[in-house]
């Protein structure tokens, strides 16, 4: 098993469906009222890719991406067209998008993240697999040009010295979503034109 640093291809994920899943348990009580609990701290994604298979060329594409990860057993990049930015979509990354951590003189490396936030409440999201050369990074709102390195495997920020205590750090980056197939098996469909078609094609994201 291993994770394969490549992406799906984009021309086929722009039409895909799909987004974040999370699994709650609910207890319906005598008195109708419930009893909620979430059986995950994080959620997961899932998105199915066969909707953006437009063309002869775009299947044959995506038989030879299944074969290469050979079905479910290897990882790789997929770019989730609604959700890859440290901003908004239609906005371009900045170095001040996210708080990635605070310096305390010491540490050296932090996790890029990104924050969902909707009135007070908010859930944060760890970034391992940020787009090679688009990250920018910040200490105390002004930009770093130099004087660190990011992981793209991983998404860890390493600083050559570490930040001086209290200093905020920010990020702005675009990023992947680590997946597989959720299935060893493509269901191809051969019409009269020999256009062909595939039902569903599932891709289940990764967790750490």
């Amino acid at each position: 098993m291993a994770f394969h640093e490549v992406r799906f291809p984009d021309n086929i994920s722009r039409g895909a469906r799909g987004g974040p899943e999370r699994r709650t348990q609910i207890v319906e009580l005598a008195s109708s009222d419930e009893e909620r609990n979430a059986s995950w701290a994080n959620s997961r994604r899932r998105y199915d890719v066969a909707y953006g298979i437009r063309r002869a060329d775009d299947l044959a594409a995506v038989v030879a991406f299944f074969e290469a990860r050979n079905g479910r057993l290897h990882g790789f990049r997929f770019k989730d067209w609604g959700d890859h930015k440290s901003c908004l979509p239609s906005g371009t990354p900045a170095p001040n998008d996210q708080a990635i951590g605070t310096g305390d003189g010491a540490t050296t490396a932090f996790q890029l993240v990104k924050r969902y936030t909707s009135g007070a409440q908010s859930w944060t999201r760890a970034i391992a697999k940020p787009v090679d050369g688009v990250v920018r990074i910040a200490l105390g709102g002004v930009e770093q040009l130099s004087g660190w390195s990011v992981d793209t495997t991983t998404g860890l920020v390493t600083f050559n010295t570490a930040p001086g205590a209290g200093v905020s750090i920010t990020a702005g980056f675009e990023f992947d979503v680590p997946v597989r197939f959720d299935t060893d098996a493509l269901d191809v469909t051969l019409d009269l034109e020999r256009l062909g078609s595939i039902t569903t094609i599932p891709l289940l994201e990764l967790r750490r």
